[in-house]
């Protein structure tokens, strides 16, 4: 069963350029407090969450709590660049960007090293030979211990391993109860529906295979199926909210564990990260594992077929 990871874009105020105050201090230390509470051990940044804020944030928390580094483990991504040169989003894995990223992430984490370093995007202009070249350079300094990727497909990961001397050892994807299009496409195969769905088929598949966890973001589908106000909710959503508070109750757990279990119950080993910054939302996802064990065939294809709103084929 793979373990819950707790990802720290919530915290540090506002995506502005507005500095944080000692409040977002507070709040960060609130939610690193309730993620340890609920056995969660690492923890997920990126150099743009709230304009490097979330890293400020965090690396306060380290630097006020002895000992915490060594008790935790921590990942953070690059590749992303936010409003600069008139565009408000591009990407960047050249070798320099990599190099001159991490070390920005390491400063305002306080820390030497991450264990964990996630390729935020695929980026069309990178070299795989340079990418390599990047990463080897921060293994060798001892500035990363693992690297990983977010968002790519199988062949993508297949060309950048040709180049690399360490394995990847994570994908970071959106999965969740709500957004299932990764579930949907092994299904859908030779049945008209699948093009409902862009997901790139056989990406589950390749990272079990060669042993590459899969990190579910939004994995608690955004409060949807657990209290949060939607705007104008589908059938479907409000008769899923429905079930998972009444699977919640029979499993004496909470709304929060059964999505969670949800995930964690699919053979493909999927480590959900919990995006929430409130810390009895937190808290609330300590039973998942448990969740996912109790969790009959039945009920698992019941919470599916609800949020999909038709049967599957």
């Amino acid at each position: 069963m793979q373990e819950l990871i707790y990802g720290c874009m919530g915290l540090g105020g506002t995506w502005s350029d507005e500095p944080y105050e000692a409040k977002h201090v507070d709040q960060a230390t609130a939610a690193v407090q309730a993620a340890l509470d609920a056995g969660i051990t690492l923890f997920d940044h990126a150099d743009i969450y709230r304009n490097g804020k979330s890293e400020a944030v965090f690396g306060e928390v380290l630097a006020a709590i002895p000992g915490l580094r060594e008790r935790i483990r921590l990942q953070t991504k690059c590749g992303i660049r936010l409003n600069e040169r008139g565009l408000q989003t591009h990407y960047d894995l050249s070798r320099e960007a990599i190099l001159e990223r991490v070390n920005g992430s390491l400063k305002r984490l306080r820390t030497d090293s991450v264990d964990i370093l996630l390729l935020h995007r695929p980026d069309p202009l990178a070299d795989p030979a340079e990418v390599a070249s990047a990463v080897g350079q921060l293994m060798a300094e001892g500035k990363v211990r693992q690297l990983g990727v977010s968002n790519m497909s199988a062949a993508q990961i297949e060309v950048l391993q040709d180049r690399l001397e360490t394995p990847v050892v994570a994908n970071q994807l959106e999965m969740s109860l709500l957004k299932r299009a990764w579930l949907e496409s092994q299904v859908l195969v030779n049945h008209p529906e699948h093009l409902d769905y862009s997901f790139p088929h056989g990406t589950l598949e390749y990272c079990a295979r060669n042993n590459i966890t899969l990190q579910a973001y939004g994995s608690l589908a955004r409060g949807a199926y657990t209290g949060a106000e939607l705007e104008s909710p589908t059938p479907a959503e409000e008769a899923t909210a429905e079930l998972v508070a009444e699977l919640a109750g029979e499993y004496g757990t909470t709304g929060e564990a059964i999505l969670l279990g949800w995930l964690m119950k699919h053979p493909a080993g999927i480590a959900p990260v919990i995006g929430t910054a409130s810390p009895e939302r937190i808290r609330a996802c300590a039973d998942a594992e448990r969740a996912a064990r109790a969790m009959t065939r039945a009920d698992w294809y019941r919470l599916w077929v609800t949020a999909r709103g038709s049967n599957i084929p």
